[in-house]
């Protein structure tokens, strides 16, 4: 559980997962320190998946799965008209709590996240 992650910015939450990843592979992690959460977000794309579903951990709300990045040919938009491109291409899962979430919010954040992915110089942010 990454505390007070709404403060820390990319470089903070990179620092912190990798802590506190290392330390659960070599078993060092204490039992508060995996209580707590209200979200998750679990990476199965290092192991190359394609789509995963990922199971909420209770009582957190909801889980947010990122799956591997492949080159898929997809519709491109451009003045001249449509086109059809290779681009690389990852897909973002959530399952969420219907007793706790809305659809309709769950959709705007993840379409809130797509945008983010997208658009952000993630140089500029990485060197912040």
């Amino acid at each position: 559980v990454i505390r007070n992650a709404d403060e820390k910015n990319v470089v903070g939450l990179q620092r912190s997962i990798v802590d506190l990843s290392t330390r659960a592979r070599s078993r060092q992690l204490k039992p508060d320190e995996v209580q707590g959460g209200t979200f998750s977000i679990t990476n199965f794309g290092s192991f190359g998946s394609v789509f995963a579903t990922p199971v909420i951990n209770q009582p957190q709300v909801a889980i947010l799965s990122v799956d591997g990045v492949h080159k898929k040919p997809v519709v491109i938009e451009g003045p001249q008209g449509d086109s059809i491109a290779i681009r690389p291409i990852g897909v973002l899962a959530q399952t969420f709590d219907h007793r706790a979430i809305d659809g309709a919010y769950s959709a705007a954040f993840l379409r809130e996240v797509k945008t983010l992915i997208e658009t952000r110089d993630w140089i500029q942010a990485l060197n912040a």
